[in-house]
């Protein structure tokens, strides 16, 4: 019977622990009152490289704020959310048209949620032949679910020319996905998409338009340190400057 309870228990401390592992495919911390930042990994060129999104639990549902980089983590998230909150994903927002954000769109769609994406980022995923959200919405929306309002923006090109940003005001978070680069970033990563040039000024537009965040979530890695934003802008500073004297 003692060896039944010690099982029991052990089921129960796994449930709750909601991927907390470091070696969990999927990790969940909560951030602040009803936000949580969810992580996965990717296998990206031989590198296994994580992947930050956030999840919002509103009284009408769940909202998320880009799907897992890990399609096998897709379904996992849902039920993790599902036990852990008993509510249902009702809303999926795509910050940009790469497959770390991208990537669930169809999955989702197929679930009955609500996938959603600027049109910059619609047009892409169409001339690219790959899976559309259901909804496009303006450049500049703001959406009010019960007792929770946030503005989802598209501050200009950055990391990628359709990059958006969310911003809750109330509680002053920043969700920034791969616009924002984590403070302990070296460099800018992957420029394939990228206007670097733009990015500066793009970050300018967040800066005075949002003020004071109180957390700031970047794309990638570390989301701690409120510093992101304005590393991401030194970053942008370094490359620029680096590039204009023929070192890149």
């Amino acid at each position: 019977m003692r060896k039944l309870a010690s099982i029991i228990l052990f089921l129960f401390t796994a449930l709750n622990s909601f991927g907390q592992s470091k070696n969990s495919p999927l990790q969940i911390s909560h951030l602040t009152g009803d936000f949580y930042v969810y992580k996965t990994f990717h296998d990206y060129k031989g590198a296994l490289i994580s992947a930050n999104a956030m999840y919002l639990v509103t009284d009408k549902g769940v909202v998320l704020f880009d799907a897992p980089w890990d399609q096998t983590q897709f379904q996992p998230l849902l039920d993790t959310i599902k036990a852990k909150h008993h509510k249902d994903v009702i809303m999926l927002f795509a910050t940009h048209s790469h497959d770390d954000r991208a990537g669930g769109l169809d999955f989702y769609r197929k679930k009955g949620i609500k996938t959603y994406t600027i049109k910059l980022t619609d047009d892409i995923l169409k001339k690219n032949k790959e899976k559309r959200a259901e909804f496009i919405i303006p450049n500049d929306t703001t959406f009010t679910l019960g007792k929770h309002t946030f503005e989802v923006f598209y501050p200009g090109k950055g990391h990628a020319p359709d990059n958006i940003v969310a911003w809750f005001g109330k509680e002053k978070v920043l969700y920034g996905g791969c616009f924002v680069k984590s403070a302990d970033a070296v460099d800018l990563g992957y420029l394939g998409d990228s206007d670097v040039k733009e990015w500066k000024k793009s970050i300018k537009k967040v800066q005075t338009k949002f003020k004071n965040p109180v957390y700031i979530i970047p794309g990638h890695d570390d989301w701690k340190n409120i510093e992101s934003l304005n590393h991401t802008l030194k970053l942008v500073d370094e490359y620029l400057a680096q590039k204009s004297t023929g070192k890149k």
